[in-house]
C-alpha cells in the first residue's frame, strides 16, 4: 500500500529561540504543498515559540524526548501531557544518543511509548545497531530486540499511530550512510516483525531511515519500497538542505 512519506528534522541541542524561529520561517516558505509529512524537533526551550510560528502551515512539531510519568518529582524532565499542551504532534524516543549517553533502555522506551500514546502524541521509536554489532552480523537481532521491547504491550490497534526510525548508530554524525540496499534489507525485516506484532497494521506504519541523511542520498534511500521517510539530524539545521531532502522524498 502507498504510505505518505514522513520526514522529521531532529535539531538535537542546537538553536536558541530566535535562531529556531528564523529557521522555521525559511522552512515554511520552502517546504511545499504537503505531499510529504514534515515535522521539526527543536530543543524544549523553543517548542512553544516554534509551535506558534508553524501554526497554519504544513509543518508539524515534535519533541526530542519525554518522561514516562504524567507528573511528579522528576527535576529537569518533561511529560507527555506537557508536550501535547504546547502543540507537539510527535515525540522521539529511544534515540541512540539517549541510549548511549543517558542510559535509555528498551524498558524505558516502552514506558515512554505508552506515555505518548496516552497523551495522543505520536511516538517515533528509534532503533539501530552499533558498528560492532553490525560487524558481528547481529543487526537484525538487535533491531528485533529493540522493537519488541519498545512495543511490548501496545495493542495492535494502536500500532498504526507509531513511526519506527531505523538509525544505524555507526552512521549517525559520522558521514557514513547505509547503502539503499542495506537500509531496505533492515526496513523489510522490521516490516515483517511489525506484521507479526500487528497484522495488517504493519502495512500502514512508516519506517524512517536516519543516519547521515543528506540531499545527495535522500532520494535514493527513500525510493526503497520499505523506506517511508527520514529522521534527519545535522542536515535539518540548514533550511536549504532540509528542504532538498523533503523534495527528495517525492522522486
Amino acid at each position: 500500500m502507498a504510505r505518505r512519506k514522513f520526514v522529521c528534522g531532529n535539531w538535537k541541542m542546537h538553536r536558541t529561540v530566535g535562531e529556531a524561529l528564523a529557521l522555521v520561517k525559511e522552512l515554511r516558505d520552502g517546504i511545499g504543498d504537503g505531499a510529504v509529512q514534515v515535522a521539526v524537533a527543536p530543543p524544549f526551550t523553543a517548542l512553544h515559540a516554534v509551535a506558534g510560528a508553524i501554526a497554519g502551515s504544513g509543518l508539524e512539531l515534535a519533541a526530542q524526548d519525554v518522561h514516562w510519568e504524567a507528573q511528579g518529582a522528576f527535576t529537569g524532565e518533561i511529560s507527555a501531557p506537557m508536550l501535547a499542551d504546547v502543540g507537539c504532534r510527535h515525540g522521539i524516543v529511544g534515540h541512540s544518543e539517549r541510549r548511549q549517553l543517558f542510559g535509555e533502555t528498551d524498558e524505558t522506551v516502552r514506558r515512554k511509548v505508552g506515555a505518548l500514546l496516552a497523551a495522543n502524541v505520536l511516538p517515533i521509536v528509534c532503533v539501530g545497531e552499533t558498528l560492532e554489532e553490525r560487524d558481528e552480523k547481529r543487526t537484525l537481532e538487535v533491531v528485533e530486540r529493540q522493537i519488541r521491547g519498545a512495543l511490548m504491550g501496545v495493542p495492535a490497534s494502536a500500532l498504526a499511530a507509531i513511526t519506527v526510525a531505523y538509525e544505524p548508530v555507526w552512521a549517525i554524525g559520522t558521514g557514513k550512510t547505509a547503502t539503499a540496499a542495506q537500509a531496505q534489507e533492515v526496513h523489510a525485516a522490521i516490516r515483517g516483525l511489525l506484521r507479526e506484532l500487528g497484522g495488517g497494521a504493519a502495512d500502514s506504519i512508516r519506517i524512517q531511515y536516519g543516519g547521515s541523511v543528506k540531499p545527495e542520498n535522500a532520494a535514493e534511500l527513500m525510493s526503497q519500497p520499505d523506506v517511508d521517510g527520514a529522521l534527519v539530524g545535522g542536515a535539518s539545521l540548514k533550511a536549504k538542505d532540509f528542504i532538498a531532502i523533503v523534495k527528495g522524498a517525492l522522486r
